[in-house]
């Protein structure tokens, strides 16, 4: 990156960049109900991962039609991670499936991006479980929980406050629930075109991350990508040495690849996904990506998301969602399709500082609006580059 285009950073106080995420963050929910909408016992994980994933190619391919040289798409690709898989869950069709069955614990985490500039969500539920029917017991303390760390973040990710306020809230409402967030696992700020922007949010770092974790307060323009990771165990995940299949372009790495199939894949990989998390399920020879991938891996031209594991009969919930840091306050644009009275946990927030957060404004009523709202921006938004094409 030069120097010029530092200077020149794009953020939300554009009302262009605004309208990018919002565009986005609207294809990003579209494709988060479309997948949970299809997620029943008996579908295969594969399966919702091709069908997020053309879902999001199909939406962004119709919108800015014009500008030919703009990038979109998928901004971080399908992932389905079942009961104690943490993250990253994403098979190939060479890779043994998982099917889903009543009583899983599903995780649906996926991205979209307009131009560069970012909108993740991710959501969790049970299979199965309707509101005649709720659930109780570990699966249900743990989503509620979950929840609950989504929420007190939303109100705490602002400009002014410190990313260690929202690690420690964490901590007690996970504890709350006899449960404990995943360690070391990272919240990070967005930029166009960066994924994992410098400023980190931490969950339940050990004495040695908290050393090292720098803390940063959050300011005006700046855009996050909150995700909360929250288990029933002790929040240790390890890699179980399950196939990777999701990597990103490390942007500061040069090296000659000496193969031709590396070399082959890694211009493919960079024309289509420049910097962005990206599957090789979407190539069209899995065969030859998954050969053309080892030696740009081996030498960190690419990072792995590895697949992550807690341990087994232990049960992991995620809430991501994307907040905008708008001069009048934050605005989150990714959707939470969270349905509580389905869950029923005999445990609560005892704090009282929390308890008061939680109860405080960003209320729904609010929120719905702003989401409402920021609907309508993308529609007159999207109406607007629909006129101005018809236009030229």
């Amino acid at each position: 990156m030069s120097g010029d285009d530092e200077t020149q950073e794009q953020t939300v106080a554009d009302d262009l960049v605004v309208t990018k995420y919002k565009m986005g963050a609207e294809i990003a929910n579209q494709a988060l109900k479309t997948v949970v909408g299809a997620a029943m016992a008996g579908v295969s994980v594969l399966s919702l991962c091709e069908k997020g994933d053309a879902f999001i190619m199909a939406e962004t391919g119709k919108i800015f039609k014009k500008e030919k040289d703009m990038k979109k798409g998928i901004a971080f690709p399908t992932c389905v991670s079942v009961n104690n898989c943490v993250c990253h869950h994403s098979p190939l069709k060479s890779d043994p499936d998982v099917i889903l069955k009543d009583g899983d614990l599903v995780k649906i985490d996926l991205g979209v991006h307009v131009d560069g500039f970012i909108s993740n969500v991710a959501h969790s539920f049970v299979v199965g479980v309707t509101k005649d029917n709720p659930l109780t017991g570990r699966k249900a303390d743990v989503m509620k929980a979950a929840h609950l760390c989504a929420e007190a973040a939303l109100r705490l990710v602002k400009p002014g406050n410190q990313n260690t306020q929202v690690t420690e809230a964490w901590n007690k409402i996970a504890k709350s629930f006899k449960c404990s967030p995943i360690e070391g696992m990272l919240s990070h700020q967005l930029k166009q075109h960066v994924i994992d922007g410098e400023k980190t949010i931490i969950q339940n770092p050990t004495d040695q991350q908290k050393k090292d974790h720098e803390k940063a307060e959050f300011e005006v323009h700046e855009v996050y990508a909150v995700d909360v990771l929250i288990s029933t165990g002790e929040g240790k995940a390890k890699d179980g040495g399950q196939r990777t299949t999701v990597y990103k372009r490390d942007p500061n790495k040069v090296y000659g690849l000496k193969m031709k199939t590396s070399r082959t894949f890694f211009s493919e990989m960079e024309r289509r996904f420049d910097t962005m998390p990206f599957t090789l399920r979407a190539f069209e020879d899995e065969g030859k990506a998954r050969l053309g991938v080892v030696e740009c891996a081996k030498h960190e031209l690419l990072q792995p998301f590895s697949v992550l594991h807690e341990k087994e009969g232990e049960f992991v919930a995620q809430f991501k969602f994307t907040v905008l840091l708008m001069a009048n306050g934050p605005l989150r644009i990714t959707n939470s399709l969270f349905e509580p009275e389905l869950y029923k946990s005999e445990h609560e927030v005892e704090d009282a500082e929390l308890k008061a957060l939680l109860q405080s404004s960003a209320s729904r009523k609010t929120q719905k609006k702003k989401k409402k709202k920021a609907s309508k921006t993308v529609e007159s938004a999207t109406g607007q580059a629909m006129e101005t094409e018809a236009a030229e």
